[in-house]
């Protein structure tokens, strides 16, 4: 990643844990990075300093993973560490258990943002940016990620209420 110009802490040692059939664990130690926001920041307080700015940062930020061929799988709001550096944000990927590398369709590009529980505001900057960075249709890119977005939220509230009935004994 650091190779390819993407923000990650730096890391210091890993260790995987497997026998011949299955993969058990595994840990991954980076050095601590000091940071001034993280994207969920940016969803809970709307008035945040620079907003759109930052937003117009990480859309490109984001871009440019898709064009290193990286499908960050755990695009969400806890998971990239923004630092401002004068003038500009850098931008950090944490939980770094979950990607793909490998050639991304147009789709796949614009549901990687559904994760990240954008208000409907917030999805038409990053679509307006990704449009400008990638040349595509920014009525195609707003309607795909509203629906991405939508679906993944969807799926996320009825998983927390089956496991509200499931675990109903717990308070």
């Amino acid at each position: 990643m650091k190779e390819l110009g993407i923000g990650t802490p730096q890391p210091i040692a890993y260790y995987e844990n497997s026998s011949r059939l299955l993969f058990k664990r595994s840990f991954y130690l980076s050095k601590q990075l000091g940071y001034d926001l993280t994207y969920r920041e940016l969803i809970h307080e709307p008035n945040f300093s620079n907003h759109e700015t930052i937003l117009r940062a990480f859309t490109r930020f984001t871009f440019k993973l898709h064009e290193n061929d990286i499908l960050f799988l755990d695009h969400s709001p806890g998971n990239t560490l923004i630092v401002k550096n004068k003038m500009d944000y850098e931008f950090y990927l944490v939980d770094l258990n979950r990607m793909n590398f490998g050639a991304l369709d147009f789709k796949t590009r614009i549901k990687n943002f559904a994760r990240l529980s954008a208000t409907e505001a917030m999805i038409a900057i990053m679509s307006d940016e990704y449009a400008k960075c990638s040349g595509e249709d920014y009525e195609n890119i707003l309607r795909l990620m509203l629906f991405y977005s939508k679906e993944f939220q969807s799926r996320f509230q009825r998983k927390i209420r089956l496991k509200k009935k499931l675990k109903f004994w717990k308070k």
